[in-house]
């Protein structure tokens, strides 16, 4: 299965920058057979057809804010025997895929969830976590290295992410694809149920990484501010309806009201909302719910067999560098790591400042991975406030934390 085909769904509706970004990060993947499905409104298409690479992309248009029914129109057109999933806000480690399929070289595992570092590209946003009967996530403890393989207890789930995550086709087409009644959130919780409720095993693979920013979009602001609790409210009717007796309803819903009002409440004091803000979005959080209470529950067909052939996306032997050096060197080596990504290679670039700043990883836009804080600073948020290393030592550490998931040789 370490070589099977797998398609990549990508859905973005309004965040053409953030799609391109996402796509350049896929195109350095070291797996040897996939396909990208692009699933995107008319900007994202555009954006996609400006892209050096387009032409070896799927695409399908698509403008609906619904990203249940998005993602199965992806799934129709993905012609791999695994998907994967990942959100246009994400970038993908080099190692994501095939870190990702590895333990559906199993044949007793049906999906695989990866973990997600947050917008700093260190601390993580989400490990491993596993659902109770009313769809509540609760952290675990796994193995920080190999894949771990769990069955979940009878009206359980396990947790995947829905810009992580990869399950076989053939476990889809027997599931009916996402719920469309799902507009946004709790969408790959409901699947994470029924896989569950079908009998189907999930493995959690810690070093299929990726790094998910939190894009703007009209549901949040890009520092997670809310703008509309909606389909929030929406979904969770839908899961009850779906997962949680009746007689739990009312008790549960005051819980997840009152967690969401605590949420807005934070944001009044950190003066991102007024006091009118947190009135209008719980008006609207209610409003959701009654709406969900209603919507039609669906079960997509998907069919067998898919609508378009596969599309191997070019594949390229790639070397993984690094480049390192001081703050004073930096426009030299971000010039030498844009010119060896344009050669076809993973360029990881590590800067540092004589200072104790926290460390921060991005995706440049030119392709190559930007490692930036002080020489004595913290990477991970669990290392004491000030380090006392030389530049050299340091150097090596930040390698060696992300060695396996960059590909860097011993």
């Amino acid at each position: 299965m370490t070589d099977c085909a797998v398609s990549v769904v990508v859905v973005s509706r309004g965040r053409p920058a953030a799609l391109t970004r996402c796509l350049t990060a896929l195109t350095q993947q070291d797996h040897p057979r996939f396909e990208i499905v692009v699933v995107a409104d008319p900007s994202g298409i555009e954006a996609v057809g400006n892209l050096d690479f387009g032409q070896h992309l799927k695409t399908l248009e698509f403008d609906q804010p619904n990203i249940s029914a998005a993602r199965n129109r992806g799934i129709e057109q993905a012609a791999g025997e695994v998907i994967a999933f990942i959100d246009d806000d994400a970038v993908a480690e080099p190692s994501w895929l095939g870190h990702l399929v590895a333990p559906l070289a199993r044949c007793d595992v049906a999906a695989t969830g990866g973990f997600v570092r947050g917008r700093n590209g260190i601390s993580l946003q989400w490990g491993a976590r596993v659902l109770d009967a009313l769809g509540a996530a609760r952290r675990i403890d796994l193995d920080p290295i190999r894949p771990t393989v769990l069955t979940p207890p009878t009206g359980h789930g396990v947790k995947t992410e829905g810009t992580n995550m990869a399950v076989r086709r053939d476990a889809l087409v027997r599931l009916g694809g996402f719920d469309a009644a799902f507009h946004f959130y709790l969408d790959e919780t409901d699947l994470n149920m029924r896989l569950g409720q079908a009998g189907l095993r999930t493995a959690l693979v810690p070093l299929a990484e990726v790094h998910h920013g939190f894009a703007p979009s009209l549901l949040r602001r890009s520092d997670r501010t809310p703008r509309d609790l909606f389909d929030i409210g929406a979904s969770w009717a839908v899961f009850q309806r779906k997962h949680v007796p009746d007689v739990l309803h009312a008790a549960q819903w005051s819980g997840l009201r009152l967690e969401q009002r605590d949420r807005l409440v934070r944001h009044l004091i950190a003066g991102t909302l007024e006091p009118r803000d947190l009135r209008r979005l719980m008006a609207r959080l209610d409003a959701g719910y009654d709406a969900g209470r209603e919507r039609t529950i669906s079960r997509t067909p998907i069919a067998r067999h898919p609508a378009a052939p596969f599309k191997r996306f070019p594949g390229a032997v790639r070397r993984s560098l690094l480049f390192a050096g001081r703050i004073w060197s930096r426009k030299r080596l971000m010039s030498q790591a844009a010119a060896q990504v344009r050669a076809g290679n993973i360029v990881t670039v590590i800067i540092l400042s004589p200072t104790a700043l926290f460390h921060r990883i991005s995706f440049h836009p030119d392709g190559y991975w930007l490692h930036q804080g002080g020489m004595f600073g913290k990477s991970d948020r669990s290392d004491p406030l000030v380090r006392f290393v030389s530049h050299a030592r340091r150097i090596e550490r930040e390698r060696d934390r992300v060695a396996r998931q960059r590909l860097l040789a011993d």
